[in-house]
Parts: structure tokens; sequence; C-alpha cells
């Protein structure tokens, strides 16, 4: 009987050992250190007892190492639990959710390596303090369920958090999209789309067909669609030419960088992983390097911060140097500052308001090197009609379709200043929506140098908010909220000074 259970063990260990191998050892690890805390022994007293080094067992209990079958029976004998026991990965009670996060799919998705995190290390130290750990782990889950962050919306957060970490500048993928203008020898300036579909077709053995995507209803925002099955990129007949021709750019930019796993339409529609994501963001920010040339953008940039004076056609010069497209250049831009120009403190954002309506949401937002100011907000708070972007977006209504302005915006609570650049436009989408796109860059010693226009004596300095629900400025015009956040706040404040003073009365201070 005992062979025969031997044998079963074994079978069972075989079977066990082909699941998640990291996943198994953890387990494994936080079962035997409970079966040892039974006892209340120490590592040493279970070394003493199985003949074990201390060490092993330490490697063991931190998921480092898996013990082999006959240690596994040896150490369970000398427990006196089964190897059941030891090898299930049933966890009791008090341990149950670490099931879950070790299992969940943003555990698996995210490759911490990007962040220069040893995933053996992360779960080393869930392994150490798994009561404490998993209860911070799901305080944090619990909180992105209140906020309703979904897993799309936690990824995009993660992504944004590799940006910043690189100051959104890759240097391979830049060098990737020059080589490849080069050897095509394309003319960023006077590149069409129909140029960029010939090396699709040609060269990458794509099929591409316009489609009225009306037809289907629910489609009719939709830019792009890619069947990979047959290569075929069906592009939506409304697209205008830049639209086109920075999608063309990125498929070319997944295909030049290799990127297997991506999003097959445009926008996004579902999304399976975060490789996905952060493949999409690359085959982007490789079609940015080939439309908007670094070289040429660092030159022109430098010339543009040489103006002595703010003048808003200044900037629209740049932006039709390059594009026709307003938010590629905001956003190549944020490409260079930090690594050409030394700019590490700024923030890019893009606002969009839909037809018809007064809200307006942060569709896209970057910072880089801190948490700067304005951020956006799943509160349905309402910004700040103070910054310029907003007050752009707002004179659309009555003027061209396309605006530039720019201000310094001062951050009372915080003490900050920004020269904030701003252009916004009407309707630049199918969805009928304006959007306003910035630039915000910290007024500190090294931006002062470098952009001669900052002390220009037309650019207006503005007192700014984040929130009206969070805004401490007085007599505001074009308040869209009580302060109700910051009354709070202050009211809590208060408290905690008749708190104070009721103390000291009473132990005579």
């Amino acid at each position: 009987m005992k062979k025969l259970l031997c044998r079963q063990s074994q079978l069972f260990y075989i079977c066990y050992m082909n699941a998640d191998s990291d996943y198994i050892r953890v387990i494994f690890g936080l079962k035997l250190r409970q079966q040892r805390q039974k006892k209340n022994w120490s590592l040493q007293d279970l070394a003493n007892q199985t003949g074990l080094s201390k060490s092993y067992l330490n490697e063991i209990e931190n998921g480092k190492k898996y013990p082999k079958h006959d240690k596994i029976i040896q150490v369970a004998e000398t427990l006196g639990c089964s190897f059941d026991d030891l090898v299930s990965t049933k966890l009791d009670r008090s341990l149950a959710p670490i099931n879950e996060i070790l299992q969940s799919d943003v555990f698996k998705e995210i490759p911490l390596d990007l962040f220069g995190i040893n995933r053996n290390n992360l779960i080393g130290m869930i392994s150490e303090a798994p009561k404490k750990v998993t209860a911070f782990i799901t305080t944090l889950i619990e909180i992105s369920q209140n906020y309703n962050l979904g897993k799309e919306r936690f990824f995009f957060a993660v992504l944004r958090s590799f940006q910043e970490l690189y100051n959104n500048h890759f240097p391979e993928i830049e060098e990737k999209a020059e080589a490849f203008y080069q050897q095509y020898n394309l003319n960023p300036r006077e590149l069409k789309s129909a140029e960029l579909e010939k090396i699709l077709i040609e060269n990458f053995g794509y099929q591409i067909h316009s489609e009225d995507f009306d037809k289907f209803g629910t489609l009719q925002h939709l830019r792009s669609l890619y069947i990979p099955e047959k290569k075929n990129l069906l592009l939506n007949q409304r697209l205008d030419e830049n639209q086109k021709t920075f999608i063309l750019a990125k498929e070319i930019g997944f295909q030049v960088l290799d990127l297997k796993a991506r999003p097959n339409t445009y926008s996004w529609v579902d999304i399976n992983s975060f490789e996905e994501i952060l493949n999409n963001y690359y085959a982007s920010y490789f079609a940015g390097g080939l439309l908007i040339p670094k070289k040429e953008l660092v030159r022109k940039t430098a010339d543009f911060f040489d103006h002595k004076e703010w003048n808003p056609t200044h900037f629209e010069d740049l932006i039709q140097h390059f594009t026709n497209s307003p938010e590629t250049l905001y956003y190549r831009l944020t490409n260079i500052l930090a690594s050409e120009f030394g700019i590490k403190d700024l923030f890019y954002l893009c606002f969009v308001q839909k037809k018809n309506s007064p809200k307006v949401q942060i569709l896209k937002e970057l910072h880089l090197n801190q948490q700067q100011a304005p951020r956006s907000n799943a509160m349905n708070e309402h910004y700040c009609r103070r910054w310029v972007a907003l007050k752009n977006m707002e004179q659309l209504e009555s003027s061209d379709a396309q605006l530039t302005n720019a201000q310094i915006s001062h951050y009372k609570d915080f003490g900050l200043s920004y020269l904030v650049i701003s252009t916004s436009q009407k309707n630049p989408f199918s969805d009928g929506s304006n959007r306003s796109y910035c630039l915000g860059i910290l007024l500190n010693t090294n931006s002062l140098k470098k952009i001669n226009f900052a002390k220009s004596a037309n650019l207006q300095t503005v007192e700014v908010g984040v929130t009206c629900e969070h805004c401490s400025i007085s007599n505001c015009d074009v308040r869209q909220a009580p302060a109700t956040r910051l009354d709070k706040e202050l009211f809590n404040n208060d408290m905690k000074k008749s708190i104070d003073k009721i103390r000291n009365q009473i132990l005579g201070k």
C-alpha cells in the first residue's frame, strides 16, 4: 500500500509541476511555512529535524526553489502532515486572497522587467509577508473597483508610468525610423499616404481597402480594422489625409519593429493584454519618428525657443512645417524636450468636448519627471476654466477651426508656474467633438534659459486651479462648481485646531 501511495504521489507531483512553476513554488513555500509555524519551529529547528540545510529551506519558503519528490515526503513526515497537504494549491482562508492575486491577469501580463523588477523577487516579497502584502494589494484592488478602474485603465496607467520612467524617449526606435525613411528615400515633409500604402503592399504583403464603415451601424467611428489572417487593412473612407497617413505609418511600425501582439482596431474596441498596449505605443512612436524626424524637429524647436517674444504664429508655423495635425506635433515634442533640451518637468494633455455638451474630459495625458498639477480626474469634477486649453476650446465656437495661444499658469496652492502652449481644433475627427492640446513646461532656471520668450511681456500670467471643487481662488468668474472638497478640507483642519485648543487648555499648555 505504501508503494502504491508513493507511486500516486509521484504521478501527482509530475502533473503538478507542469503548471505555472513560479506560482507553484510560491504556494508550496507558503504552505511549508504554515506547517512549520503550526509547530512553532524556526527554520533552524526544521533543518535540524530533516537534515536539510537552513538556507535551502529558506529558498523553498521564499518561492525560489521547489524540492524533489523524496524531499517533500521527508519534510511532510517530519512536520506530521501529508504529501497532499504540502503540494495542494488550495490555501486556507487566511491566505486565500493571495491565490487570486498570483493568478490574476494583471499580475501575469504586466512585464515587470520594464520597470527593472525581477518577478521572482516580487513573489519572494509576497512570500515573506503574505498576509500584509495581500491585504495591501487587495486594498488597491478595492480602491480601483470603487473608482471604476477597469483592467484597461489600469494598463494605460502602467503604460504612462513606463513612458515617464524613460522620459518618453526611445533612441532605438528613433534610429529605426530614420533608417527606414533613408532606406526608402522618403521625404517626411512631403510624405503622403499613397506612398506608405505602396510600401505596405509591395514590401509587407498588405491588402488595403477603403471601407464605408457607416453601413455597419456602430462602426461609423472606427478608423481602421486589420485582419491579420490576410494582412487586410480596412480604412474608414471618412479619414482625412493626416489620419490615414498616421495609421499607415503605424502599420509600418508594427512590421519594422516585428511586433506580434497588437490591437486590430483603431480606435480600441477590446484590449486582450498589456503587451498589445505596449506594442501599439511602440508602433505609434515609430510613426511619429517617421513623420516628424528627430534631427529636424530638434533644430526647428531650438529656433522656436530663440524667439524673444511670444507669438502664436511662430508655433503655428512649427506645426505647419511638419504636419497638419497639431496633436502629432504636440506629442512628438514630448519625445525630445527632455533628451535634447534637458526640459524634464513638463506635461501634455489632450482635452475633448463632445458636440452639444458642456463637459470637458482629459482624453490623453503624460507627465514627465514629477506629478504635475493638471491631471485627469475620475470623480466628475470640473476642470479649471482658466486653463488656456479650455479657454481656447470655448473661443472655437466663434472663431476659426483652429486656435493657438499661450499663458503662464500659476498654481497658487502648489507654488509652481508653467508656460502652457495650447492649440484647439474644431471637430478634427468624425465624432463631431472639439479637441484641445496643450504642452506645459515648468518655469525654473533651466527652462527660462532655454526658452527666450518665456519672459515675454505679452504672455499673460493667470492664477489657476486644478478642479473647481478643490480651488481656493475667490471671486472666479468662470467657476463651474463650488469648492466643496476644499471647504471640507478646511472644515476638518478647523476641527483639528479646535481639538488641539481643548487639549492644550486641559493639559495646561
